[in-house]
């Protein structure tokens, strides 16, 4: 950007001055990387109060169009991918010198693959005649099996609908399609799991963070996004992703209080963990809400090439999102639904997932009770992962853990605005732990230790 085009935003409101910047990189005005004027100097020129330039720079970083970098200002953002579940995308070479390849990677949130049931024994039963286009979509066996998983959990009196996705992700991003159009608003947590960050900028949606607590998404951020326009809202009951939070009685009861004021407004609870969770399913949904959905995958116990979804709506949501699941394009197979279902259907199956979920308690509350007593208080939450605080940026502890080995995820990937804290803030750090020997626990605990020092 040659000096002065940034003289070329214009607006007078957020959403101008939104819709103005992102119109000058589309053009190709405003490349990767180039700053944007201060929040002051744009006021000034525009003639605006700096809080409106304020929240529009707040929505373009949310919207992943620019990065804010504290005292370093706000840039355009490069043209990168964003960062996905699985092995950690961490350079940790460009940052220590180190090959990425020789660090122990803590970032993956995978789960164990000694804990997941052989498919194996199922194989055979899967395999039946074949299944034509216009046959019902979910196969027998295993509708009977999912409505028996489901009908607990949904509102009293509701008639379960159920609809086959390809994964929880797959589901989210169709329930919000049929609900949604583009600059529409969605509350989701903050921090937020990677996908959901990611559907909802690739949508083109409004996010607005609502902030997540040790009981769960916040009821002042939930009541406060509602006001702000939200039209559908996406929450983890159990075992939130990145912060292992879930909902107390207390807290959802409250939601569900917020909640029925707005009986139109679409809310998706993703319960992923399900059959692994320590924590009891407890739903913000009440019983007169008209919009609502409820995703359960089977990837994490079953392993994520197992990928099926099972989401549980109102009748009007479930004929919405029947529309964009046509035979021959989104179609889930019987072979997997078939799979599945035999899974499941076996008992030893069962019982290896049973002690799946207990090994990863297990093996957190142990990295937890070690942290603790290295002086980093740790409070072990329900999931795959501890979600670890530490007092100082989170980027500079990563960088540090790395130059003895270890990658880790920060806490700016799973943030809609990671520069908001400062260059100075303390952060947080997502470990994955539980495939980790008691030595290597050990020294993990050692060298964070060290690397705050």
């Amino acid at each position: 950007m040659e000096p002065g085009d940034e003289q070329a935003i214009s607006g007078g409101t957020a959403a101008e001055i939104t819709a103005s910047v992102r119109a000058l990189v589309d053009r190709g005005d405003l490349a990767p990387g180039d700053p944007l004027p201060p929040v002051r100097v744009l006021a000034a020129r525009l003639g605006i109060h700096r809080n409106t330039a304020v929240a529009a720079y707040r929505m373009l970083a949310r919207s992943g169009v620019v990065i804010a970098q504290g005292r370093a200002g706000t840039r355009v953002a490069a043209r990168t991918s964003l960062p996905q579940e699985g092995f950690a995308d961490i350079h940790a070479s460009a940052d220590t010198g180190m090959p990425a390849a020789f660090l122990r990677d803590l970032g993956s949130g995978n789960p164990d693959p000694a804990l997941i049931p052989d498919l194996a024994p199922a194989l055979a039963g899967a395999v039946g005649r074949p299944v034509l286009y216009g046959e019902p979509v979910i196969d027998p066996d295993f509708e009977a099996w999912a409505r028996d998983w489901m009908a607990p959990d949904v509102p009293a009196g509701d008639e379960v609908r159920l609809t086959l996705t390809s994964g929880a992700v797959d589901a989210i991003e169709r329930l919000l399609a049929q609900a949604l159009v583009r600059g529409d608003a969605v509350a989701l947590e903050d921090p937020c799991f990677l996908a959901s960050i990611q559907t909802v900028r690739h949508g083109g949606y409004r996010a607005i963070p609502v902030p997540v607590d040790a009981e769960g998404m916040t009821t002042g951020g939930l009541r406060t996004a509602l006001e702000d326009g939200a039209r559908a809202v996406v929450l983890t009951p159990r075992a939130q992703n990145p912060t292992g939070a879930s909902l107390s009685a207390r807290r959802a009861a409250e939601l569900r209080d917020v909640l029925a004021e707005h009986p139109y407004v679409l809310v998706i609870e993703d319960d992923y963990f399900s059959f692994l969770s320590r924590a009891p399913f407890r739903s913000v949904v009440g019983a007169d809400h008209r919009r609502w959905a409820l995703v359960r995958s089977v990837s994490k116990f079953l392993g994520p090439d197992l990928c099926l979804a099972v989401t549980a709506t109102d009748p009007d949501t479930a004929d919405r999102l029947a529309l964009r699941l046509s035979p021959g394009t989104t179609w889930v197979s019987h072979l997997l639904q078939r799979l599945a279902h035999g899974v499941l259907a076996d008992d030893s199956a069962r019982e290896l997932i049973a002690r799946a979920g207990a090994q990863y308690a297990a093996r957190n509350a142990e990295a937890a009770r070690l942290l603790t007593a290295h002086g980093l208080p740790v409070v072990a939450g329900d999931g795959m992962s501890l979600w670890v605080p530490v007092p100082r940026p989170a980027r500079e502890v990563a960088a540090r853990l790395a130059r003895r080995g270890w990658r880790v995820r920060t806490d700016d990937e799973f943030r809609f605005d990671p520069g908001a804290a400062g260059d100075d803030a303390a952060g947080h750090l997502r470990v994955t732990v539980h495939d980790l020997t008691a030595d290597e626990r050990r020294r993990l605990v050692e060298d964070l230790a060290a690397a705050l020092a």
